[in-house]
């Protein structure tokens, strides 16, 4: 029995010592989807007790270590993806190391579950790096009950510390928080700038989060200004607590290329890029709308145009099951930067009644502005 129980305290010992390696690169992080389990001499039932309990991460506070049709109550907790996931409860945090390029762009995907009724909030943040970000997960997007979301940051040292944090304290039960599963990195290319033939940048949407093979649900983007690091690389998300979703051609039909982006919550978030323009240009800016085969049938759906020389409403009469029309905008720059906006004036879920919300989906955006004595060459 002394000897069982010092292998045991030897095994613990080494665990812990090889947990705080570092990641890095795209695709999942070691252990993002949890599947290694904690060292069993670090829990209490399903609590997670030790600081490095899981390997590769670091937990604080109240951190459940979560199986696959585990209950809360009368409810079956979801486990976005495998067999295991943690949950957050009250002021706890998950932490995983990552060895990074000073100066580069990372996109961090994650998916995220609710298992308590109040308005829960999710900080992430890196350190050391900017100041935390919220991510608000009061909506379930999708029937499955968990979304995947995105967040991005640049790299300021070669190794960085990617935390989750959850910091509810309006309720009584210290275990009530969020499930988080796999965790996934992607670098993000920082697109070239404008040219003659378009002068937004990534307007194909191609540079964006990862999305995990298999995933049939996208990736969400949160609301972002111009301040902060873009999963979609050029672009704003203009919300208060509204995401966009960004779809990939392997789950979902997009009008060009491989990725384009669902507005899945109508009139209260914006698709937003701002570019340089000389006033007095005539420009045209011109656009993929469709559906994303996703059953989200809407005649018509309508997505409004903007810039602050002219705007227009597009209709687009969707079957759901896949399709998309050519459009374009055209109208004069009024000042040395325009704002380019896309909405969907309408709110619509899928037609299969599980209650998912969808959208028009856009995508191929180009924009050319030439000066007047030059504008017929444009327009023709």
């Amino acid at each position: 029995m002394v000897l069982n129980g010092a292998l045991f305290l030897l095994f613990c010992a080494a665990a812990r010592a090889g947990a705080a390696a570092a990641s890095g690169g795209d695709g999942p992080l070691l252990n993002g989807n949890f599947e290694h389990k904690p060292n069993r001499c670090h829990m209490n039932g399903t609590r997670v007790m030790g600081a490095h309990a899981i390997p590769y991460w670091t937990v604080t506070g109240f951190v459940e270590y979560i199986e696959s049709g585990a209950m809360q109550g009368d409810m079956v907790l979801a486990v976005p993806e495998g067999k295991h996931a943690v949950r957050l409860g009250i002021e706890s945090s998950v932490q995983h190391e990552l060895r990074v390029t000073r100066g580069k762009y990372y996109s961090v995907s994650f998916s995220a579950a609710r298992t308590c009724a109040q308005s829960e909030k999710l900080n992430v943040s890196i350190v050391p790096g900017d100041p935390p970000g919220e991510l608000p997960i009061q909506t379930v997007y999708t029937s499955s009950g968990w979304d995947s979301y995105s967040w991005a940051f640049k790299a300021t040292q070669d190794v960085v510390s990617f935390v989750i944090h959850h910091g509810d304290d309006q309720v009584d039960d210290p275990a009530c928080g969020p499930i988080i599963d796999a965790v996934a990195i992607r670098t993000l290319n920082d697109p070239p700038h404008g040219t003659s033939s378009n002068m937004l940048k990534n307007g194909d949407f191609e540079e964006g989060p990862y999305i995990t093979p298999g995933s049939s649900c996208g990736v969400l983007v949160p609301p972002m200004d111009e301040d902060d690091a873009s999963p979609l690389p050029g672009w704003m998300i203009m919300s208060d607590s509204k995401v966009v979703k960004y779809i990939d051609s392997e789950h979902f039909r997009v009008p060009h290329g491989s990725r384009a982006v669902e507005l899945v919550a109508g009139l209260e978030v914006a698709l937003v890029q701002e570019v340089d323009t000389v006033p007095g240009s005539t420009c045209r800016m011109e656009f993929s709308l469709g559906d994303a085969d996703d059953r989200c049938a809407a005649s018509p759906m309508i997505v409004q145009v903007a810039t602050a020389g002219g705007s227009k409403s597009v209709a687009y009469n969707s079957t759901g099951m896949g399709g998309f029309a050519r459009d374009k905008l055209d109208f004069t720059a009024q000042h040395n930067r325009t704002r380019v906006v896309f909405y969907s004036a309408g709110y619509h879920m899928t037609s299969d009644g599980t209650g998912t919300l969808c959208g028009p989906v856009v995508d191929n955006v180009s924009l050319v502005c030439v000066p007047q004595p030059h504008a017929r060459r444009l327009l023709r």
